[in-house]
Parts: structure tokens; C-alpha cells; sequence
């Protein structure tokens, strides 16, 4: 197995010595990404917020800075991720603001109705069934309730980028999608007031979708 290749399947799902500094390393190399992508999205301080795939935890971090009364969950099917993400976030697990636990996407251990907002942050590649998994994530938001996708990796007009993202992707065995894809397939999981915004120079994307009341 090449170089390339080992570090797909760690990005896929960190394990290891190895993924353990894949996953630290995210938190840093995707911080101007997903900040990029939070400020297209209110966050209210009493707000319960979900992130899965939730890596090395950097998001958990930035949004328990946000919230006052509110709740943070992270889930990730990596066991070295969980622990990777709850190392990071320790003071705030101790002080009652984040809970952090392995699981999959497809069967969230969560009630219906119960958040203000879930986010995914370069991890929607990786679902196994994005529709069916999209409506579990459809489920358990209120109504009102807001899912934000950011991605760096899409089919997008730069074609620079877009040639970078293809080529990941294929070597991962994963989808990437134009911003016409994204509309499409939440539609069909039953999203609504879908906003897409494009940072083009750099190739980023962020999806923006509401239950319906």
C-alpha cells in the first residue's frame, strides 16, 4: 500500500499511532475551512448541537466556546478519534458542556426532535448510505432545526481544485458532488431551504438545509 493510499484510509478512519496524528492534524488543517463554513449559520447560546464525524474534536472546541446553556455531542466511528477528540476537549466534558461517543451516522443514539443544529464537517464522503443517513440525521433535528455539510472536496467550476478533489476521491473510493448534486440528494431526505455557498478560489463548499416544521 502507497503513501497516498495509507493516509486516505487514516482520514477515512483514523486507528493507531498514525491516526491519532492524522486526526490532531485536521483540527489545524481544516480550522479556516469550517470556520469559513460556521459563519454562514447562527448559533444560539442554548442551542444542542451535533457533529459527527467529529475527528480530532477541533469543531466540538469551537463550538462549546460558542454556547452557554446548550449542549455539544460529537460521535465518530474511529475509537482513536473519539479518544483524540475527547483528550482535546477534556475541560469541557468535566464541566458538563460536550459528551463525545463512538457510533455510526446510519443509527444515531439520539431522540427525535432533539437538536438545534447537526453539522458534518468533510465526513459525508464516508457514509455508507448518504441518503438513509441523511434522514436519520433528518429525524433527529427539530423542526426548524438546521444540518450544515462542509466539504473542501466537490465537483466545483475550478477546475484546478475540482481535478485535486477527483483525484482524492478516486483513490479513496469515495463520491464527491457538484453544488446541483448536493441540492438534489437533500431534497430527497427531505430537507428544505437549502442554501449553497462556494468559496471558489479554494474549492470549499458549505450546504445549508432546515427540517420542516
Amino acid at each position: 500500500m502507497g503513501f497516498k493510499q495509507k493516509l486516505v484510509d487514516q482520514v477515512r478512519k483514523p486507528s493507531g499511532r498514525l491516526g491519532k496524528i492524522i486526526a490532531k492534524g485536521m483540527n489545524k488543517g481544516h480550522a479556516k475551512l469550517a470556520a469559513w463554513g460556521l459563519s454562514h449559520v447562527k448559533i444560539d447560546p442554548n442551542d444542542k448541537i451535533l457533529d459527527i464525524g467529529c475527528g480530532g474534536g477541533g469543531n466540538i472546541e469551537r463550538y462549546a466556546k460558542m454556547i452557554l446553556n446548550g449542549k455539544i455531542f460529537g460521535i465518530d466511528y474511529s475509537r482513536t478519534a473519539v479518544n483524540v477528540s475527547t483528550e482535546i476537549n477534556k475541560r469541557y466534558i468535566i464541566q458538563g458542556i460536550v459528551e463525545i461517543s463512538q457510533g455510526s451516522v446510519s443509527s444515531l443514539p439520539f431522540p427525535d426532535d432533539f437538536f438545534n443544529l447537526v453539522s458534518g464537517f468533510e465526513a459525508y464522503y464516508f457514509w455508507p448510505d448518504l441518503t438513509r443517513d441523511l434522514r436519520e440525521i433528518y429525524r433527529i433535528l427539530k423542526p426548524n432545526g438546521h444540518f450544515i455539510l462542509v466539504n473542501e472536496g466537490y465537483k466545483c467550476n475550478n477546475q484546478k481544485r475540482r481535478k485535486g478533489a477527483e483525484k482524492w476521491s478516486k483513490l479513496g473510493n469515495f463520491p464527491i458532488h457538484t453544488p446541483e448534486e448536493y441540492k438534489e440528494f437533500l431534497e430527497q431526505a427531505g430537507f428544505s431551504n437549502i442554501q449553497i455557498f462556494e468559496e471558489y478560489n479554494k474549492g470549499w463548499i458549505t450546504a445549508i438545509s432546515m427540517k420542516k416544521l
